[in-house]
């Protein structure tokens, strides 16, 4: 009977099932990671106290390095697998090889309640000075954040009607809600921290859509932390290098090459933990295609320093922002998108959620409020 009585569900009613029971079993799994990377981080904060920076400590958080890589397989959700696979493989282990080397935010010997989520978590304590600059500058107001919100909750719609839109304009507003979404999770998280652990927090994102160039898009506003962590870890060292042969002038090439090509490959990673498939490399042809591009740009930019011939900011910038869209609906939506199926998964995983709400209303005996929902 029961066996019949599940074959008989509608396919839709069916893929829900399973993925509530998903989302059931990756809690579990979610608590046990982040409580292992927690314990983890502790172990790393202790090493820190007992060694000095250099080959001793590197050799003592290498075994962590490791297992950060390993910890995000045993979640396969694209809400908490997703950021948890960009938080450990990404973020915590860059910072913790430049922490090995005495550098990098967990190098000026935060206590252990500040080390765990500075270490894992795209934040970053500013200073007095970095303060003052951004209230020059000006916070990203709470409209800025409801107009996106509103603008990513338009998402569902979208996706019930994707058949009717055509492939090229849905993959345009996927793009929108993939920058919409991640500025909201970034914010979310660091405004959690800046509320838990009384700290100022740094965006994340600074309007990359008026961007004057692609080193401006890349450099300044897309994905800020990761920029400033690929910057010791990737770019300098290989600058160090090939100044040495080409002069430092020029060493700034191979330099942004090596780091696209990392980026490359840790957003290989990423998407690999979400949709778990093999990758078929249009991520890593993206990014260098970017990485020459922008190599191309700092090129022309040396050679018409101080002419009347450069473009003005007002050129540059949507010529700037049409090559990112053209070349992320060419390469980088499609990876995300059809390799790993990432607006299937989201939504199932929204129905989940909602059917779980609805469960914790009727228990609490608040069906009213959920029927606006629904």
């Amino acid at each position: 009977m029961r066996n019949s009585s599940l074959s008989a569900r509608s396919p839709q009613n069916l893929s829900e099932t399973l993925s509530q029971k998903t989302m059931e079993g990756e809690i579990p799994n979610f608590v046990m990671v982040w409580t292992l990377v927690v314990a983890s981080l502790t172990y790393c904060h202790t090493i820190g106290n007992l060694t000095s920076p250099g080959t001793t400590r590197l050799l003592f958080v290498l075994p962590v390095f490791f297992f950060f890589f390993y910890l995000p397989l045993h979640l396969t959700t694209i809400f908490l697998g997703g950021p948890s696979s960009f938080f450990l493989c990404w973020l915590a282990n860059f910072k913790l090889l430049l922490f090995a080397f005495g550098k990098g935010p967990l190098s000026s010997d935060p206590p252990l309640v500040h080390f765990i989520p500075l270490a894992c978590l795209p934040i970053k304590f500013r200073t007095d000075s970095e303060k003052a600059q951004n209230q020059k500058k000006g916070q990203k107001s709470t409209l800025n954040y409801a107009t996106k919100a509103l603008i990513f909750a338009t998402s569902v719609q979208v996706f019930h009607n994707k058949e009717s839109i055509h492939p090229k304009i849905l993959m345009f507003l996927y793009a929108i809600y993939m920058y919409t979404g991640l500025e909201l999770v970034l914010a979310f998280v660091a405004a959690g921290a800046r509320v838990f652990l009384g700290v100022d927090f740094e965006p994340q994102f600074d309007e990359p859509y008026l961007a004057t160039s692609l080193q401006d898009f890349w450099g300044r506003r897309w994905n800020i932390m990761v920029n400033r962590i690929l910057h010791p870890t990737v770019y300098e060292p290989v600058r160090n290098i090939f100044s040495r042969w080409i002069g430092k002038e020029w060493a700034a090439l191979p330099a942004v090459l090596a780091t696209f090509l990392v980026s490359a490959v840790m957003h290989e990673f990423v998407f690999y933990y979400i949709g778990r498939t093999k990758p078929t490399w249009d991520l890593t042809c993206f990014f260098l295609l970017h990485g020459v591009c922008l190599s191309i740009e700092i090129i022309l930019k040396k050679a018409f320093r101080g002419s009347k011939w450069r473009l003005p900011a007002a050129v540059s910038g949507p010529l700037a922002m049409t090559f990112v869209v053209v070349t992320g609906l060419w390469l980088f939506l499609p990876a995300l998108m059809g390799r790993c199926q990432a607006d299937v998964m989201a939504y199932r995983e929204y129905i989940s959620f909602i059917e779980f709400m609805k469960h914790v209303c009727d228990f609490l005996n608040v069906k009213s409020l959920l029927s606006i929902v629904s």
